[in-house]
C-alpha cells in the first residue's frame, strides 16, 4: 500500500512538474534575446535585471491578449497601448489610475508601497532607486487569457558617482517641539503625529506626487467638481476631502491620500502634513500625521459615522516612508523618540490606536547649489 501511494505522489508530481515546463515554455516560445513575457495570469512580472539607480531604460512591447467575454460581453483584445476606458471601469480598481485599460505598467522595486507608472508600447526613463523593475497589465486583477506582451528591454548603467550630503542633525530638542498629538476643531486630541521631512514646499510637493499621492480636495464643492471632471475623463475619483485637525494651532497645510476607486470612501492611506513654525539650520520642516483608514465606525462624541482607522498606525508611518524612498528622493532616513513619546492613546472620535512612540524624520535630497560663475576673462590689448 505504501508502495502504491508513493508511486502515486511520484508521479502527481512529475505531472505538475511538466505542465509548470509546458506553461512556460509556452510563454518563453518565439521571444527574441533579451525580450519578457508578460502574462495576464500574473500579477506582476519579475524582469530580473539588476538596475541601478540613475541607470537609462528602453522598453518597447508588442503582442496582443486576448480576454475572453463575459455573458453579452465580446472577447476583449488588448494591446501594450491598452484600451480606451468607459464609464464601467470607474467602479474598476487600476494600478495605474489614468492609464488605459490593460495596457503594460510597470513598477519599480517589489515594496508594497511602490506605485505603478504607464510604459504602454513604449517607454525611456532613469532608474529612481536600485532592484529591479516589474511589469504588469492595468487591470483589476490577474486573469487568465490567450496571448501575451513581449517587452525588449535594453538598459545603459549610469555613470557611477558618489552623493554625499551634509545633514544638520535633527535633535531631540527639535522632535520634543513637535505636539505628540492633533486636534479636532474643540480641541480634543487625536491622531498622533509620526513622522516628519525635511525640504522645502516644492520638493514636498514633487516627492509625494512622483510617489503617487492626490492632494485631496479641501471642501465638499471642490469634491464635486473633481468628481465630475473625473467622470467625464472617465477616471475614478480618489481624492475626497478629508477633515481640518489642527497643529501648531492652524489646520493642516496639505492632505494627501491614496486610495482605491469606489473604496477610497471607506478605505484610504492618508495623512495631513503642516510646516512647522522652526527650521533645521535654514532647512524647512513639516510635521505629518498619517493613518490608514479601513472602514467605517460610531463617532463616539456624536453618535455619527466616521472613519475607522487601523489602530497600529506605525504601519502607515512606514508606508508612507517606504513610498518616499521609492521615488529615489530621499538620501535619509532616522528614528526619533520624543520625551513623553505616545504609545497608546483614543482618536477625537474615541477609537483605540497604539504605537511604539517613534517619529520617522525624512530628508529629502538639499536643493543643487548653483554653479559659481567665473569672472569674466578681460580681452587682451593690443600693444601700442
Amino acid at each position: 500500500m505504501r508502495t502504491i501511494l508513493f508511486s502515486g505522489a511520484v508521479l502527481a508530481g512529475a505531472a505538475i512538474l511538466s505542465a509548470q515546463f509546458q506553461l512556460k515554455q509556452q510563454f518563453s516560445e518565439g521571444l527574441k534575446p533579451g525580450e519578457i513575457a508578460v502574462r495576464s495570469d500574473l500579477a506582476w512580472t519579475d524582469t530580473g535585471i539588476d538596475l541601478r539607480a540613475g541607470d537609462l531604460v528602453k522598453i518597447v512591447a508588442e503582442g496582443q491578449i486576448t480576454f475572453p467575454g463575459a455573458g453579452k460581453n465580446a472577447a476583449l483584445m488588448v494591446t501594450p497601448k491598452g484600451v480606451s476606458r468607459g464609464f464601467r471601469d470607474l467602479m474598476m480598481v487600476y494600478p495605474v489610475n489614468d492609464a488605459p485599460r490593460g495596457a503594460l505598467v510597470g513598477r519599480w522595486g517589489d515594496s508594497p508601497a511602490a506605485r505603478a507608472f504607464l510604459i504602454g508600447d513604449k517607454f525611456e526613463g532613469r532608474v529612481p532607486i536600485t532592484g529591479h523593475l516589474f511589469l504588469g497589465l492595468n487591470q483589476t486583477a490577474p486573469a487568465a487569457a490567450d496571448g501575451n506582451f513581449k517587452a525588449l528591454i535594453t538598459h545603459n548603467a549610469a555613470a557611477e558617482t558618489t552623493e554625499s550630503f551634509e545633514l544638520p542633525d535633527f535633535t531631540q530638542a527639535l522632535i520634543d517641539q513637535i505636539p505628540r498629538r492633533v486636534e479636532d476643531a474643540t480641541g480634543t486630541p487625536g491622531d498622533r503625529t509620526n513622522f516628519a521631512i525635511v525640504g522645502t514646499e516644492e520638493q514636498v510637493k514633487a516627492a509625494f506626487a512622483t510617489a503617487g499621492w492626490s492632494a485631496v480636495d479641501k471642501d465638499k464643492g471642490s469634491a464635486v467638481v473633481s468628481g465630475i471632471l473625473a467622470t467625464l475623463a472617465r477616471r475614478s475619483y480618489v481624492t475626497l476631502p478629508m477633515s481640518v485637525l489642527n497643529l501648531f494651532g492652524r489646520g493642516q497645510d496639505f492632505g494627501y491620500a491614496q486610495g482605491d476607486p469606489v473604496m477610497v470612501v471607506a478605505q484610504r492611506h492618508h495623512f495631513r502634513l503642516w510646516k512647522a513654525p522652526f527650521d533645521l539650520n535654514g532647512l524647512t520642516v513639516w510635521a505629518g500625521a498619517g493613518t490608514h483608514d479601513i472602514g467605517f465606525d460610531k463617532d463616539q462624541r456624536n453618535g455619527g459615522l466616521t472613519h475607522k482607522i487601523d489602530p497600529d498606525v506605525d504601519l502607515e508611518r512606514e508606508y508612507i516612508g517606504e513610498s518616499l524612498k521609492a521615488t529615489g528622493m530621499v538620501v535619509k532616513t532616522a528614528y526619533l523618540t520624543p520625551s513623553d513619546p505616545i504609545t497608546t492613546a483614543k482618536t477625537a472620535h474615541g477609537e483605540e490606536f497604539h504605537s511604539d512612540g517613534r517619529t520617522l524624520i525624512i530628508f529629502l535630497r538639499p536643493p543643487t547649489p548653483p554653479t559659481p560663475q567665473s569672472p569674466p576673462v578681460a580681452e587682451p590689448q593690443a600693444a601700442r
